[in-house]
């Protein structure tokens, strides 16, 4: 069980004991049951429906959170997919046509008064 559900359980027990409680009370006495009784239901029956409000939308908000994740992987394997056929043809043939190994050049500035510029 759920929290949400487990929540709206107590909420819906909370309140049907005080006014359970309060229709024994009036018939048998013609009173009705002490204030502090009363308090404490009814704020057992508001927290718990609070609870179950922010479990709904944690539920919902984690259902987004999810969909959006296996979009965004799904569009990062696709653009993969197509960068690395197009790229790696094109450095392939490219290597081939040189006949030698390619050099590696690192990062960084190149030639003479690069850093005047």
């Amino acid at each position: 069980m759920t929290l949400k559900w487990l929540a709206v359980v107590v909420a819906t027990v909370s309140l049907t004991l005080c006014a359970t409680g309060n229709a024994v009370t009036l018939a048998v006495d013609g009173g009705e049951l002490p204030l502090l009784v009363n308090l404490l239901a009814l704020t057992t029956a508001g927290t718990a429906v609070v609870l179950a409000v922010v479990a709904e939308l944690h539920d919902r908000l984690n259902d987004r959170v999810s969909a959006l994740t296996e979009f965004l992987v799904a569009r990062l394997n696709e653009i993969e997919t197509h960068t690395g056929d197009r790229n790696s043809g094109f450095v392939e043939g490219y290597l081939l046509s040189q006949g030698q190994e390619a050099a590696v050049v690192p990062f960084g500035r190149r030639g003479r008064g690069a850093a005047e510029r």
